[in-house]
């Protein structure tokens, strides 16, 4: 029997073993995403990941990682640390066995953290960015933050801000001063300051700070400085890049984005039309212009160049930019090898490539297809041809007609030509043949046509052309005879066949001298006669279809599918090389992201379907942390470009999928919704001054203690200058124009084409207007580091460099803004100096000059004065006294020093 002690000693002992116990059960989790795979990422996966798996040992995917090594045993064995030869080599002394190799070792702390996560199990995550979001609990109430969660003016935005802020020991800070606040809420929403109504209605109470958002979210001007943003993303530019950089039309595109903000388009929709509008039913022309989007890619116009080649750049440029826009996705690396971080492999790059490998473009000089858009007279000819195909063909015919008029799609280019006996292609373009010459166009499907329609030039006459089927020697299906003349597209009777072929083309010319090209032939297409009466009606329809085809209307860079029969099999690049291909490959998004539908099809649509599918776990984050950089000046994942798992981590998470969770489900994907939201928070609305606690604890303000404050981007600072003066133009839409630029810089090498300035109003157009080559973007835009567009740009690295000041002080457009501004001064020149000076600084920067700052602008007004006395200058020429015309110059000098101040130069 056991004594009371026993007894006591063994309850004791029992009860220590359960305090143990439960202690062990309580002990912290390691989590995979934000313990141990940045451990991983930094120690070990550049040489067990993605490109390389030495020793057979991957820490990519979940599979690898608990797999069978080269060794014969796996390198992470769950629940078992001390056996696991990962921990055991890192903890290796030997230099020549301790992982990682020839590098230095973990520290402690991680290696600790990696014992504990495989003692727990080795529970592998996902990467928070590849969870689907999911709806946040908003923070009620904050301690030591009642007062501020109490405010009307806190929102939800705010309540996870301050509980980040009091983890941090900061304290957000007060609303900025009313003014400032609104010539930051216009410059942000509008890309301009205030109008004067705008702001005395402020000042004077008359309008609320939600009405204000919403006034200046309705403006139109509010499209086109979102538009900006976006079109860095599209890759905009007026020109198609490469060497020659030619004019390229595609400015319709820019004004269907900026109509598309303004009109508060639902940005799945805005997806959809951009990356796959033709696919639509019965597409709208504005949604085949908004196919554009991937129309931006260059195009190689230089004699000489392999025309796939280039188409094949283009397509892999977009299957890489519309992961970046819609996915914060690096996929470049993927189309060489497996990602060395990210779990996306070789094979999910040209999954993909095949979603965009089937559009109609080859990289062609007229860089068909192309929407054409005709003048009003035309478009009656068209409807009057659409009116009779309705009544006398079946609506595949009917479809067949009024798509080639508008698209002149689908044909065979010539550049597919083979087999040259006696020509060539010209520039590798277009086909010539040389008298007694012949090619073979192969694989051609003319699906039963009765005609050909054939556009080429000709400088000869008595040109010979016959078509046979298969060789020399086979069936004749067209004959005909092409004399001297220029660019035309002809019909031409062909005999029907219903298989595919290949077909000889022969030229006989007895005329010419050997090597002298009869014709110079762009396409081939087929399609059968007009169906009708044979009256004078049909013949009417006839003329007028011809003569449209004949046509140079305005046209537009566009996507169209390829029909059935073109159809281009994916194959992976064996190691990114074009040339080199490996296995075919189906379209299919990468497994890590969320899953593909069945009903979704296997195409354009099917990939924006699934982009914008709100189980994609990265759309809406993406879209969110761009307008946030947008208003803050950095995101809430500051690498905009890359949410993998080398990039910086989301400091304010629970903040991001909350917006993100709002953006899908609250607002329908609304991004004005999105943007009000943030601008009414008190986050937003803080002022910018910095403390020296937030200076010393955050200098990047990534806590949000503070307003955002930065400078303005390069079309912002030109058109605040022009708003200022009075000298902006509200013109929208159309050509692109080009301002003043300082003379020599637009030199091209032989493509013939210059830098025409424009006249009245057009030259004070707004920035996002003007004319943009690409190997010569305007000069003040790339000063204040707008990009050239030859790739997709996520993020303006923002610089601070002498230039700039050389653009704001010495640039002609700036000049003049500073002229204009100088006249107002004058006109205000009654009530002395001082005071005009005092109250254009006000109108220009919401706020009084200091003492000192007008003590410092006057002495300016009066050193200026003094000069203007002995020189001459454009300002003598003026219509006004001499006295006046000298206090002009001078108040110019002084309208020169408010453009370049950093007050006017920074939001505030």
């Amino acid at each position: 029997m056991l004594s009371k002690q026993k007894i006591w000693i063994l309850v004791s002992s029992i009860a220590l073993l359960l305090l143990v116990f439960l202690a062990i059960g309580r002990e912290e989790q390691v989590a995979f995403s934000t313990d141990v795979k940045p451990i991983l990422n930094k120690h070990c996966i550049s040489c067990h990941g993605g490109v390389k798996k030495n020793g057979g040992f991957s820490l990519l995917f979940e599979h690898e990682a608990f797999a069978v090594t080269d060794s014969g045993i796996p390198a992470i064995i769950k629940g078992k640390p001390n056996q696991s030869e990962l921990i055991k080599r890192v903890l290796e002394h030997d230099p020549e066995l301790r992982m990682p190799y020839n590098r230095p070792a973990l520290s402690q702390e991680e290696i600790d953290v990696l014992k504990k996560w495989i003692k727990q199990g080795a529970k592998w995550g996902e990467h928070w960015a590849y969870v689907p979001v999911q709806a946040n609990k908003i923070p009620q109430t904050v301690k030591g933050f009642e007062k501020q969660i109490e405010s009307s003016a806190v929102h939800n935005i705010d309540r996870f801000v301050f509980q980040n802020l009091k983890a941090q020991r900061l304290q957000p800070s007060q609303e900025a001063d009313p003014m400032q606040l609104l010539r930051r809420l216009s410059l942000d929403i509008t890309g301009l300051p205030p109008s004067k109504d705008l702001a005395d209605q402020w000042k004077a109470g008359q309008i609320t700070y939600e009405q204000m958002v919403d006034h200046l979210l309705a403006s139109p001007t509010y499209g086109e400085k979102w538009a900006s943003w976006w079109l860095d993303l599209a890759r905009y530019a007026d020109t198609k890049g490469y060497e020659r950089d030619q004019s390229r039309t595609i400015w319709p595109y820019r004004d269907w984005v900026i109509k598309a903000f303004n009109q508060d388009m639902p940005f799945d929709q805005f997806t959809i039309e951009q990356l796959a509008g033709d696919l639509l039913p019965n597409p709208t022309h504005d949604q085949f212009i908004a196919t554009a989007f991937h129309r931006n890619t260059m195009n190689n116009d230089e004699g000489g160049t392999e025309d796939e080649e280039f188409r094949v750049a283009a397509v892999l440029d977009r299957v890489n930019t519309t992961y970046e826009v819609w996915q914060s996705t690096t996929m470049a690396c993927v189309q060489c090898h497996s990602h060395p971080y990210d779990p996306f492999v070789h094979e999910d790059f040209f999954r993909s490539m095949a979603f965009f490998n089937n559009s109609r473009d080859e990289d062609t000089t007229d860089e068909e297809p192309k929407i054409r858009l005709y003048e009003a007279e035309d478009e009656l000819k068209l409807h009057q041809i659409r009116s009779w195909l309705q009544e006398n063909a079946v609506p595949e015919q009917a479809k067949a007609y009024t798509e080639f008029l508008s698209f002149q799609e689908p044909k065979y280019h010539a550049h597919l030509c083979t087999d040259f006996v006696n020509g060539e292609l010209i520039d590798t373009k277009w086909l010539g043949l040389w008298p007694q010459g012949s090619a073979y166009l192969k694989n051609v499907f003319t699906g039963g046509a009765d005609r050909m329609l054939l556009n080429y030039w000709s400088s000869h006459d008595g040109t010979k052309m016959t078509i046979r089927k298969g060789g020399p020697h086979g069936e004749v299906l067209s004959e005909f005879t092409i004399d001297r003349t220029g660019a035309i597209t002809r019909s031409i009777p062909f005999k029907p066949i219903f298989e595919k072929v290949d077909l000889y083309i022969h030229a006989e010319n007895p005329g010419l001298a050997a090597q002298q090209s009869t014709a110079a032939i762009s396409w081939f297409a087929f399609i059968s006669e007009i169906p009708g009466d044979q009256s004078e009606a049909h013949q009417k329809v006839k003329d007028s279809f011809h003569d449209l085809l004949n046509k140079r209307p305005l046209t537009v860079p566009i996507m169209i599918e390829n029909p059935s029969f073109m159809q281009r099999q994916t194959h992976v690049f064996e190691r990114g090389n074009w040339m080199l291909h490996g296995e075919e490959v189906q379209a299919i998004t990468p497994e890590s992201l969320n899953p593909w539908k069945e009903e979704w099809p296997q195409n354009r649509m099917g990939f924006a379907l699934w982009l914008t599918d709100k189980n994609n776990p990265l759309t809406a984050r993406t879209a969110v942390n761009r307008v946030w950089d947008q208003l803050f000046g950095r995101g809430l994942v500051s690498t905009l470009e890359d949410m993998g798992t080398q990039s910086d981590p989301p400091v304010q998470k629970e903040l991001l999928d909350y917006l993100a969770w709002e953006l899908m489900h609250t607002h329908q994907w609304s991004l004005k919704a999105l943007i009000k939201e943030i601008v009414l928070s008190h986050t937003y609305r803080q002022a910018s001054s910095i403390s020296p606690q937030q200076m010393a604890k955050d200098p990047e303000n990534q806590w949000l203690a503070r307003g955002p404050r930065f400078r303005l981007g390069a079309e912002t600072v030109r058109d605040q200058a022009l708003f200022v003066a009075g000298l902006l133009s509200d013109k929208r839409y159309g050509k692109s124009v080009m301002p003043p630029q300082p003379d020599g810089i637009w030199q091209t090498v032989y493509s013939g084409e210059s830098w025409t300035g424009s006249e009245g109003e057009d030259k004070y157009r707004r920035g996002i207007y003007t004319f943009l080559k690409r190997t010569s973007p305007y000069p003040s835009f790339i000063s204040f580091d707008a990009g050239s567009r030859e790739v997709c740009l996520s993020k303006r690295i923002v610089t601070n460099t002498p230039l700039q000041a050389l653009v704001t002080l010495n640039d002609p457009v700036f000049f003049e803004a500073a002229a204009a501004l100088g006249k107002q001064m004058l006109d205000l020149d009654s009530k002395e100096p001082a005071k005009a000076i005092e109250e254009v600084y006000a109108a220009v920067l919401f706020q009084k000059p200091s003492e000192e700052k007008l003590k410092a602008l006057m002495q300016l007004y009066h050193a200026a004065l003094a000069d203007f006395a002995y020189e001459k200058s454009a300002f003598m020429a003026a219509d006004l006294p001499d006295s006046q015309r000298k206090k002009w110059g001078a108040y110019t000098v002084v309208a020169n020093a408010l453009l370049n101040l950093d007050e006017f130069l920074t939001k505030p």
